[in-house]
């Protein structure tokens, strides 16, 4: 079964990348949002198998909309994947506070490594909390 994902980023050409990057990985992206607005309006119509949150919107935060994502989930809350250009150590603390299912660099960004999270999260039967380079 192919994974659908919704992808929450301001920077138009990294969408772009992502979206044709996944896409020849087997990842479905259903949707793509470049305001937690946006997000969270394509989060409800699309309700993908995972979201994938950029930590720097602009503005906003991700780790809010994280927040907002999980909260406006079902019975079982949405898997949400924060992302960035930044290292993990420079928002450790946000991360570990936040309910994402874990980080993922930008340049990390792959199929196989959503999978992985999915799998981790799926064998753990909650957030693993264990971010993608402790993964690999």
């Amino acid at each position: 079964m192919a994974v659908q994902c919704l992808i929450v980023d301001d920077n138009d050409q990294f969408l772009a990348a992502a979206c044709e990057l996944l896409e020849r990985e087997e990842i479905t992206v259903v949707g793509v949002a470049s305001t937690s607005a946006e997000a969270l309006r394509r989060f409800d119509e699309l309700r993908p198998d995972v979201t994938l949150v950029d930590i720097n919107l602009g503005e906003e935060l991700g780790f809010e909309l994280a927040r907002r994502l999980a909260a406006a989930g079902s019975a079982e809350p949405p898997v949400v994947i924060l992302i960035s250009t930044y290292a993990e150590r420079d928002f450790s603390d946000m991360i570990a506070s936040c309910p994402a299912a874990a980080f993922l660099p930008k340049s990390g960004l792959s199929g196989s490594a959503i999978r992985a999270i999915l799998g981790a999260r799926n064998a753990d039967g909650e957030r693993g909390g264990a971010s993608a380079a402790q993964e690999k």
